[in-house]
């Protein structure tokens, strides 16, 4: 934990330089979380360090077991050999390398515990940098809005006796006075002019369609009875010709072809009369 208790102090130094130097709050908030998040990553690779020697540890303890292992083996096969001198020279340095192999277990499992208290603490460590993080965007924006505040107070505070806002209302009063007397010289200007007799007949044609509009909207709601229907236009008589030609038109093309053959027959036959009684 070491680590972190350094990193502490250093993060702490870091930001008490930052205030006692007054500089803008929000390039010191900015700088204070640059900085933690340096730390940061130099802590993950402390943390990514102790890791190693853990995992270091632990396969020297089992290679450590391995070596024990077979010294064991070869005691047995002295044994089976009958060389017990042998047999006791391997169980000896298989007795060695169980020692270590117990001592590598146990740092191991001390540096494990260690390792996860690391992590742990390297987990903590980011919380807190992320929640800085956010509370930076906060204070920032705590700050901006403080300064606005204080923008408009100054103004507040810079127009004395509220002269600027009764020259304000002056110059409107003006403003309006100049409209009314251009508004008189064009009513003058009608009346010689003119104009006044075509804007009553303007009133007049306004007025006119408002009646319409009213006998309109009464005879739809029933109070005045509805408008009479026009009279029925007069239906003109058809000629024979025109019914003639309209018949002949609705007959298919042969019964037309017939037709015409049988009036040139008897228009022929008229004339052949008409040439006898000359």
């Amino acid at each position: 934990m070491g680590i972190f208790a350094r990193l502490a102090r250093l993060i702490k130094s870091n930001i008490n330089d930052l205030i006692s130097r007054s500089e803008d709050p929000e390039k010191m908030l900015n700088q204070i979380v640059i900085d933690m998040s340096a730390q940061l990553i130099e802590a993950k690779k402390q943390v990514a360090s102790s890791i190693a020697d853990e995992k270091r540890l632990a396969k020297q303890a089992e290679q450590e077991a391995a070596t024990a292992a077979e010294w064991e083996r070869r005691a047995m096969m002295a044994v089976r050999a009958s060389d017990d001198k042998l047999a006791k020279e391997a169980l000896a340095r298989k007795k060695e390398h169980a020692q270590l192999a117990q001592q590598f277990q146990e740092q191991w499992q001390k540096q494990k515990t260690s390792v996860d208290q690391l992590k742990l603490a390297l987990r903590a460590l980011n919380s807190k940098i992320e929640e800085a993080k956010r509370k930076k965007n906060l204070l920032i924006a705590r700050k901006k809005r403080a300064e606005a505040q204080k923008a408009i107070q100054e103004t507040m505070s810079g127009l004395k006796n509220a002269s600027a806002f009764e020259a304000f209302d002056q110059m409107a009063g003006r403003i309006e006075q100049m409209e009314a007397e251009a508004e008189a010289g064009a009513e003058l200007a009608e009346e010689y002019s003119g104009d006044v007799l075509a804007n009553k007949f303007e009133q007049l044609e306004v007025t006119t369609g408002a009646e319409e509009d009213l006998t309109a909207l009464k005879r739809k709601m029933g109070v005045l009875p509805p408008e009479p229907a026009p009279p029925a236009a007069e239906e003109k008589p058809v000629r024979v010709e025109e019914k003639s030609a309209e018949e002949f038109e609705q007959l298919d093309q042969a019964e037309q072809d017939e037709l015409a053959q049988a009036l040139a027959e008897l228009e022929a036959q008229e004339q052949q009369e008409l040439r006898v009684k000359r």
